[in-house]
């Protein structure tokens, strides 16, 4: 077993303190810095760094950053959602260190779509029926694997094919 525990910090964001989710920053008593390849192949990081390790991950229209030291996830709704994503995030991280001799390492982010190119197909009418402020907010929601295309009223037939066309090329659920 590679992470054996942590210590985790809950707060809300010192840009906002008025927002309604908190964000985590977990502490790692020990270094997983050498784990962090293997992890982004299991899990299929959005971006890697290699000086310091770090792969970041978006995940359900949150953020998360794992370091050698360090786990850090953003819009979290309460301290019992940030315990269950870091105990999932040791699990994974544990099977993957286990498992490491049959992973092949990966030093590079998955590709994402694009956001701009997203945009172009929305209708661009910020008609908010969607749930969203604005189109480009529903376009970043989309690239982040946080809704489906489906999820605009405005777009039908051939214009949501082309969407859903583009996006298929993407994994956006991991």
């Amino acid at each position: 077993m590679l992470l054996k525990g942590y210590t985790k910090q809950i707060f809300r964001p010192e840009c906002n303190p008025s927002f309604e989710s908190v964000h985590c920053v977990a502490t790692l008593n020990e270094d997983i810095g050498e784990v962090l390849p293997y992890l982004n192949a299991v899990l299929g990081g959005t971006q890697y760094f290699k000086d310091p390790p770090q792969v970041m991950f978006h995940h359900n229209g949150r953020i998360i950053k794992v370091g050698a030291r360090e786990i850090a996830v953003n819009a979290l709704a309460d301290e019992a959602q940030a315990e269950k994503i870091l105990g999932w995030l040791k699990n994974e991280i544990n099977q993957a260190w286990e498992n490491r001799e049959s992973i092949t390492p990966c030093f590079a982010g998955r590709a994402r779509p694009q956001l701009m190119e997203i945009l172009k197909m929305l209708p661009k009418t910020n008609c908010k029926k969607c749930g969203q402020a604005t189109c480009m907010v529903f376009a970043v929601a989309l690239r982040e694997g946080a809704i489906g295309p489906d999820a605009c009223p405005e777009l039908d037939g051939e214009k949501l094919q082309k969407l859903e066309g583009y996006l298929n090329g993407f994994d956006l659920e991991a």
